[in-house]
């Protein structure tokens, strides 16, 4: 316990308590989801980036995409991962739980942006497709990105700012495996009402401000794609837009779980689980979701595997 008016300097995260066998079992399984994550997503990038039929807005996103989903499970897993291999409790600074906080908080507050900014561009394509690429330009595209990644972080500094003006003189242990808002809040000796109020509001002006225009888009999506008379067209219409559309659902759904309450500091287990469904599994399933049914990708991927496997023996040595 701290002093009355003293504020922490250091604080310390408990993790995953439990016996060291089950923190091992832990560390192997998130080991994996993170290796995976990392190396699926990364995948996306090259794939986008190497292959010329996937020169488009769509999967430009979504090359900007699995970069954010990337940055925001290694702002905390790496992090997680080394608090399971240590006996005890975790040390952090100030300065290192603030910037954690920060660079959290502003790549999902970007990603939120992006993934509105994906909807409404499934939105031409299905229901303006002949002026699509004027609409979705590469000017447009590079624009949204820019947006969505000055935005994220602009957005957040007031809210980290003012988290950490408070005084956390109750303790200076967070029950917690990363450095969360509500195990903060929890901590300060101040009155902290007024603070958590404006932070609920900028947490539903953010999640549902760019859940709306998901939410509009899917609505003509959705009619448009019944107008369409046959079978084999609804469906190729609809393939377009399932994986953005089941990304969506998983992102948007733990998201308002997680946030979108009026009290930050409650349910403490709840919000450990949601938070590694944010931290670890939505990024996990970032590259199945968009991927495994997407045809065009697929065989670029294969393309890619091939034109790597040539360079490889010694004829395409040669040749290169």
């Amino acid at each position: 316990m701290l002093e009355s008016h003293s504020s922490a300097t250091d604080f310390y995260l408990i993790g995953f308590p439990g016996s060291p066998e089950l923190r091992h079992i832990l560390f192997a399984t998130f080991f994996f989801f993170y290796s995976v994550t990392v190396m699926g997503n990364m995948v996306i990038i090259v794939i986008v980036c190497v292959d010329k039929r996937l020169q488009s807005p769509m999967y430009f996103f979504l090359g900007h995409l699995s970069v954010l989903e990337i940055l925001i499970t290694s702002v905390a897993v790496p992090l997680m991962l080394w608090g399971l291999l240590l006996p005890g409790m975790q040390a952090m600074s100030l300065t290192a739980c603030s910037a954690q906080l920060y660079l959290y908080l502003s790549l999902g507050t970007s990603e939120l942006v992006l993934i509105g900014a994906m909807a409404v561009d499934r939105y031409v394509a299905v229901c303006n497709p002949l002026r699509y690429n004027i609409i979705m330009d590469s000017h447009t595209c590079i624009w949204v990105v820019i947006v969505s990644w000055v935005f994220g972080f602009l957005f957040q500094i007031w809210p980290v700012y003012a988290t950490f003006q408070l005084t956390f003189c109750k303790s200076n242990v967070i029950d917690h495996f990363l450095c969360d808002r509500g195990q903060l809040l929890k901590l300060s000796c101040d009155d902290s009402l007024f603070t958590e109020f404006i932070l609920f509001l900028m947490a539903i002006f953010i999640i549902v401000g760019s859940l709306i225009p998901t939410i509009i888009s899917y609505t003509y999506i959705i009619s448009t794609i019944l107008k369409i008379p046959s079978t084999s067209g609804r469906r190729k219409a609809f393939s377009t837009c399932a994986s953005h559309f089941t990304f969506v659902v998983i992102g948007y759904g733990t998201c308002l779980f997680l946030y979108v309450k009026p009290k930050q500091t409650q349910a403490l287990e709840y919000n450990r689980v949601v938070s590694l469904m944010v931290l670890v599994v939505t990024p996990f399933l970032n590259p199945f979701i968009f991927t495994l049914r997407n045809d065009k990708f697929i065989e670029a991927f294969r393309d890619v595997m091939k034109r790597c496997s040539l360079l490889s023996t010694p004829q395409g040595l040669a040749v290169s």
